[in-house]
């Protein structure tokens, strides 16, 4: 590629974030920076005040610290070190002409330092790729919003692409196709299990274009009618996951996780159907998280741990999670290429 005349290109790759310490002060800051986003809890800022200060976050942060505490290891927080390490990887592959970086949308790196840093920098454009295979309002949109509340108050704003989603980008699928075959070449399973973050109804159904979304089977087929719908692009995931692995569809199901409060939230609900998965007679079953890319609590400790114990109790023999993409070579050459294109 020819080097720019005028200057480099800069890359920030955005993460959700993580608390700064798995410790119940640092938790909770963490959660209240989160859940006070306007779109991941969509109601009245008020009432998310109060809901957020008042109740979720004084008696959630003491039990996810444990959690977290869990999830630790030597190197920290993994959604955050495999989030450098990605970072690194990326700009070894493309060389001087880019300045990558990366960016938390909550706690630290910030969004706003990452910006900063390309600025100081002097960079050409910007590419802004969110890691959320799917798009949702509560992680890509916030994020793209972020991003803009920064750099609507610099004086010189340089051009500015964003990546809204890579669910049925090619090298992703492969890489976590290739992910999953190791475990489906040791061991039969009777079943595969694609397990994504849920979000409540009312937001895949206020991002509806042209009210086209009726949540059933209008997510059968993906296309520019439901492209940016949350569920369709989950459901677009797993088949082409599947045709990859050569699974059929009774082979596999797709449901959703990590729901919060009483509001209908996408189902299938995974906590319930792998109650069921045992007495159908699939004993042994291989769970995908394909809503992230690096190891995080809802990957390692939710899919992995304490869906496994339920499924155990339901009679279930082995529950086996496939790790995250984290650094896999297929999936630093997707980022690579995401960025090319653009």
């Amino acid at each position: 590629m020819a080097s720019s005349p005028f200057g480099k290109i800069g890359v920030l790759l955005i993460n959700l974030g993580t608390p700064d310490t798995p410790e119940t002060p640092d938790v909770r800051k963490y959660l209240r920076e989160f859940l006070m986003d306007k779109r991941v809890i969509d109601i009245p800022a008020l009432q998310r005040y109060f809901l957020i200060n008042g109740i979720i976050a004084p008696f959630r942060a003491p039990k996810s610290a444990k959690v977290y505490k869990e999830l630790w290891d030597e190197r920290g927080s993994p959604l955050l070190y495999y989030g450098h390490d990605l970072r690194d990887l990326v700009q070894q592959e493309l060389g001087d002409q880019y300045i990558v970086v990366l960016g938390m949308r909550y706690q630290s790196p910030s969004i706003k330092s990452a910006l900063e840093e390309l600025r100081d920098q002097q960079v050409e454009r910007i590419i802004v790729l969110p890691l959320y295979p799917q798009y949702a309002s509560a992680s890509t949109g916030t994020s793209h919003d972020k991003v803009m509340e920064v750099v609507k108050d610099w004086w010189v704003v340089p051009s500015i692409s964003f990546i809204s989603n890579f669910c049925d980008d090619p090298l992703f699928i492969k890489a976590f196709a290739e992910l999953g075959r190791k475990h489906l070449e040791a061991r039969k399973y009777d079943h595969v299990v694609f397990s994504y973050h849920g979000i409540p109804e009312r937001h895949v159904l206020k991002g509806s274009q042209k009210n086209y979304c009726k949540l059933g089977s209008c997510c059968n087929t993906y296309h520019k009618l439901n492209r940016y719908c949350y569920r369709a692009q989950c459901f677009e995931t797993s088949r082409l996951l599947a045709k990859e692995l050569g699974l059929t569809e009774e082979q596999y199901t797709v449901s959703f996780q990590s729901r919060l409060g009483k509001d209908p939230w996408l189902k299938p609900y995974t906590d319930e159907i792998l109650k069921e998965l045992p007495a159908k007679g699939f004993k042994n079953v291989l769970a995908y998280s394909p809503a992230f890319v690096a190891d995080c609590l809802e990957t390692t400790i939710e899919v992995g741990q304490e869906f496994k114990e339920m499924f155990e109790q339901a009679g279930g023999e082995h529950w086996q999670l496939v790790e995250s993409l984290n650094t896999h070579p297929l999936w630093v050459e997707a980022v690579k290429q995401m960025i090319l294109r653009n």
